[in-house]
């Protein structure tokens, strides 16, 4: 039996994981989803809460999940989603976890791809500055194509209804755009060099708009002096729902059984 830390994503909450907890615990492992500092209430709360939103920042976020991770009686193994993924990273580079599985990552500083699909996703929040200061979210058309683009219509919009939040305008902004070209290290920088974290698997969708393959084989590469392990997995023709859409038993599969074999 493992520990298994579950760690959402921008846009979300915990209740993104809510068919993995189950299908995990099913298998003897302990799950924790914890979330984000004052995302702990309901999706429904917290659309009536924006600025709980708006204002949170990525140090605490990182502290708080570290808090978390730090407070039980073994290193656990950590799936992060979305932006989630960089967060798992982050939290490996202090030395937490067993091994690491980052599910459709948003990058971490210096990774520098940045496709057409990914720009047009996150482009709602960064056609106004003003978004910089808020937070922000997906229509459910927005939602469609950056989120469910292999699900149908109707069912992404039942998606959309149950699970999404507004996400913060500052996070997208400060680490979508502008980390890359501001001097020194940023909020999301890690040591891509260290030999001394745990095992990383990047998992990544083919049909993934808004975390698209190539950004999670580039943030992938970026590892490749460290003698610590990190591994890559391309699921053809999954969004970026992956954790979510048909057939996510097999991403969930993949994830576990992985980090099962190489943790330390």
């Amino acid at each position: 039996m493992s520990t298994i830390v579950l760690v959402h994503g921008l846009w979300m909450t915990p209740r993104s994981w809510e068919s993995w907890v189950p299908y995990l615990e099913a298998r003897g492992h302990r799950v924790i989803t914890p979330a984000y500092p004052g995302f702990e209430i309901e999706v429904e709360a917290l659309r009536e809460k924006p600025e709980v939103i708006a204002d949170l920042t990525v140090p605490a976020t990182v502290d708080h999940l570290g808090g978390v991770i730090a407070s039980l009686d073994e290193a656990p193994i950590i799936i992060g989603h979305s932006f989630g993924g960089t967060l798992t990273q982050l939290l490996l580079a202090r030395g937490l976890g067993s091994a690491g599985v980052v599910i459709d990552s948003a990058p971490t500083e210096g990774v520098h791809v940045t496709p057409l699909s990914q720009v047009r996703s996150l482009f709602p929040a960064l056609k106004n500055p003003a978004n910089f200061h808020k937070a922000v979210g997906f229509t459910p058309e927005e939602f469609h194509y950056a989120f469910a683009n292999t699900l149908s219509r109707e069912d992404s919009d039942k998606a959309w209804a149950q699970y999404a939040i507004p996400a913060p305008g500052n996070w997208i902004w400060a680490y979508g755009l502008i980390a890359n070209f501001k001097p020194g290290h940023q909020e999301t920088w890690v040591d891509y060099d260290n030999d001394d974290r745990a095992p990383l698997l990047f998992i990544a969708g083919g049909a993934d708009h808004i975390m698209p393959a190539s950004v999670n084989k580039s943030n992938a590469k970026k590892y490749h002096k460290s003698a610590a392990l990190t591994e890559y997995h391309e699921f053809p023709g999954r969004s970026h729902w992956t954790c979510a859409e048909p057939g996510w038993e097999a991403v969930a599969d993949k994830a576990l059984e992985w980090a099962e074999q190489h943790k330390r």
